[in-house]
């Protein structure tokens, strides 16, 4: 397959005017623009993992480590507040984790959603810190608790938290298989990983049992896993052939991008347009953050389509 080559200078002129999506896009690389509607609530399909839901997602790992993040730190009414609001005005896919601490949260909060309508993710966490105990269960022990933690029968899509190593499709063998019996089962619909460096993304590629990845993406390299955005889109892209579903997180770099105004802007437009992430998901600390997102999707989104 041929690669799609960027002149530098070109892309920084195109991520300046909000356009540089555009540049990947290349018919021989990337492939088209998907054909979406305007709305950012419109439900889209995570690859063939079978699992259908909104484009725009919340996350609830805010300043998260050792089971507690933003959303556990606050007054817990505020919290459940915030989940209510993003579930009203139209928000269906929920991602948690282990070292989020936001299981019993959001079981509290699901109280007055459907549970049908959502799309509910969660994380195992394997590798050492991260999480109070320093034992590792396997993962069916794992997700047995997170079932009760979250009272749900079953978990939409359950993924391996935040691999950085290029061989942990090897050494994390059993635990896929683990995983791949549950869904089998029932237990879960779907599962993949989260990743934190190139290298383990290129070995999610070669993977057939990766469902969905969680993937850094921006136009400004801020907290993802390479600094240039060209070299991580191809490898997106890659994986979005191959048929995995892919969710787009750190699209403000971690927040660092959270008060400038045009850079949301540029990176909503240059992720909603590179034809290869299939939803993003943002983690909102307010009702107004989640209502101003929602604004600025629509904008973007007409722009495009």
């Amino acid at each position: 397959m041929a690669k799609f080559q960027m002149n530098r200078r070109k892309f920084i002129g195109a991520l300046s005017a909000g356009t540089a999506h555009v540049l990947f896009t290349n018919p021989i690389y990337a492939g088209s623009i998907p054909a979406r509607s305007q709305d950012p609530f419109q439900l889209v399909d995570l690859g063939n993992s079978g699992i259908k839901t909104t484009l725009l997602g919340m996350g609830t790992g805010v300043h998260a480590t050792n089971r507690s993040s933003f959303l556990t730190k606050q007054d817990k009414n505020t919290s459940l507040d915030l989940l209510d609001h993003a579930y009203n005005k139209g928000i269906r896919y929920f991602d948690l984790a282990d070292t989020y601490g936001t299981h019993g949260l959001f079981a509290e909060a699901m109280t007055k959603m459907n549970r049908e309508e959502l799309t509910l993710a969660t994380k195992i966490w394997t590798r050492p810190g991260g999480i109070p105990e320093k034992e590792r269960p396997d993962a069916d022990v794992v997700v047995d608790r997170f079932r009760k933690e979250l009272n749900t029968d079953y978990i939409d899509l359950v993924q391996i938290h935040c691999m950085v190593d290029e061989d942990w499709t090897e050494t994390l063998k059993p635990q896929m298989e683990i995983l791949s019996n549950l869904k089998a089962k029932g237990i879960i619909k779907a599962h993949g990983v989260s990743v934190h460096s190139l290298d383990a993304m290129k070995a999610a590629v070669e993977s057939h049992w990766v469902d969905v990845l969680h993937a850094r993406i921006n136009p400004y390299g801020i907290a993802m896993d390479k600094p240039d955005p060209q070299e991580v889109v191809e490898v997106i892209q890659r994986l979005h052939q191959s048929g995995k579903g892919i969710i787009g997180m750190k699209l403000v770099g971690n927040g660092q991008l959270r008060n400038d105004s045009k850079k949301i802007d540029n990176s909503l437009r240059f992720v909603l347009g590179l034809g290869c992430v299939d939803m993003m998901i943002v983690g909102f600390e307010t009702k107004d953050q989640v209502d101003n997102y929602i604004s600025r999707m629509d904008t973007e989104l007409k722009k495009l389509y």
